[in-house]
């Protein structure tokens, strides 16, 4: 049986595949990877670009752990492989939406009496008011800046993908979140000379968020190392995750950032960051929500049933 080989008929699906072979031959116990490796050399495409499936849709997954006959493939059967177009690396794609943020506030913060002295707001205000940033102004951009160079820092050194590429057409929409509202939007309303930013906040309230920034940002890097250690290097599997704050939620690395961003927003008390944290949240809790139904469905026996997916007594 370990031995037996089988020969699948392969069919495009969608797009037509110019080299796309008519047929693959390998051994009914190989992997769906070598699966996938041979249909893409033969058409000259990246495995990266291909999505193989049964005859019946169900996706034949590309990975070298799972087997020709563990996903019920046999000998005559068809397969359907689908051009997913041009692709690009999600390490990229994080490396590009993080770099928003990075550029814009610098460029917010330091050119403030040429954005702002050329405004409407600005024939109520004298010029040393809008040239000068308030000290929670200050505060702000070097929490927000430090946050996205630590995000970039972990998706070069950290991260490890399930998935090595998107749709390159994806990049866009991916970026705009960062962009336009923790970039654009949050700097643009946050060192404005009106903003509530720009004036003296309370000292306690202050401390309260830089506390809640410093403890959510650097326990939501120990989470990011936790899920690290549960994949191996170029690998897709998944473990079960354990430490802080992965017996309380699902997602703790949500929670922590989370945190964090509420930490930003005591200091910053500025409705753009509210907005961008509202929205930032509610994503995380979507994604949190589907790990925790993902966890269920994969971790059978070893999984923890979690009552809630990132924050305690709330979602």
């Amino acid at each position: 049986m370990a031995t037996k080989p089988v020969t699948l008929k392969v069919q495009s699906r969608g797009k037509p595949i110019r080299k796309l072979p008519t047929e693959a031959k390998l051994y009914i116990q190989g992997s769906t990877s070598d699966l996938y490796h041979r249909i893409a050399a033969e058409s000259d495409f990246s495995i990266h670009r291909l999505r193989i499936t049964k005859n019946d849709g169900s996706l034949v997954p590309n990975d070298k752990t799972t087997t020709v006959a563990s996903v019920g493939l046999q000998d005559g059967d068809i397969v359907q492989v689908k051009d997913l177009g041009p692709q690009i690396a999600w390490q990229t794609v994080f490396l590009i939406e993080y770099l928003g943020p990075l550029l814009i506030h610098p460029l917010f913060y330091y050119l403030r009496p040429q954005i702002y002295g050329r405004s409407a707001l600005s024939k109520t205000l004298l010029s040393t008011t809008a040239a000068a940033p308030s000290t929670l102004q200050t505060l702000s951009f070097w929490m927000i800046i430090l946050h996205f160079a630590k995000r970039e820092l972990e998706t070069l050194f950290v991260h490890r993908f399930s998935n090595a590429t998107m749709p390159m057409t994806n990049i866009f929409k991916n970026s705009a979140h960062y962009w336009l509202v923790s970039g654009l939007l949050i700097a643009w309303s946050s060192y404005s000379p009106t903003s509530l930013t720009a004036s003296n906040g309370n000292p306690a309230i202050t401390y309260v968020g830089l506390a809640m920034y410093v403890v959510g940002e650097l326990a939501n890097l120990n989470a990011h190392l936790v899920l690290r250690s549960l994949r191996s290097a170029g690998g897709t599997e998944r473990g079960i995750p354990q430490g802080l704050g992965f017996n309380l939620v699902t997602c703790p690395n949500y929670m922590f950032e989370s945190l964090a961003w509420a930490g930003i927003l005591l200091v910053n008390r500025n409705w753009g960051t509210a907005v961008f944290v509202a929205l930032a949240v509610g994503q995380m809790g979507v994604w949190a929500k589907k790990k925790e139904r993902r966890y269920r469905k994969e971790g059978a026996g070893k999984y923890q049933k979690k009552k809630y997916a990132m924050i305690p007594g709330v979602w």
